[in-house]
């Protein structure tokens, strides 16, 4: 739909939809936090209001939601953070971030947590594979200064995430 950057890069109908139609049938989302303020018409600078916000989303429909691309005055420059939130809990983990954007890196993201989460019926550990996956997805497509995300050549990274990095919970 958007991010904070670039603002909505979709056709103006999308974003109603979303919001009307789509999130209060759904039972997962995975906006980006950009996307969370829309679809809940919240501000969502800091933790505690992207928390608010994922509450907000929680009572349209999904019980479970995950926010990417988390950006909050105490989060260091070169570093990045995602929030899953499934009923009450609330996890997020921290990654380092990587100085270059590739489009389809969303979509891979909520396509992991989606499966992770079916899978194992946990999102702390949803979370923890799907941050471990992405990350090596993208530093191996950085690494080989790569227009394309290297799907193909990451998809071990997929099957078996390194688990390198710590979840907490809120």
């Amino acid at each position: 739909m958007g991010n904070a950057k670039s603002g909505c890069f979709v056709s103006d109908e999308i974003p109603p939809l979303l919001r009307d139609k789509v999130v209060p049938v759904a039972d997962i989302i995975t906006p980006n936090q950009f996307e969370l303020g829309y679809l809940t018409d919240s501000e969502v600078g800091t933790l505690k209001q992207t928390l608010a916000a994922v509450k907000r989303a929680q009572e349209i429909g999904p019980k479970t939601v995950l926010v990417t691309s988390v950006q909050r005055p105490e989060t260091s420059e070169d570093e990045i953070e995602m929030l899953a939130v499934d009923g009450e809990r609330a996890f997020l983990v921290t990654t380092p971030k990587l100085p270059f954007k590739r489009n389809g890196s969303g979509d891979v993201t909520a396509s992991l947590f989606t499966g992770h989460y079916v899978e194992t019926h946990d999102a702390k550990e949803a979370l923890k594979r799907t941050a471990s996956s992405v990350f090596d997805l993208l530093q191996n497509t950085y690494e080989a200064d790569s227009q394309e995300l290297l799907l193909i050549e990451s998809q071990d990274v997929f099957a078996h995430p390194q688990l390198q990095f710590q979840v907490t919970e809120l």
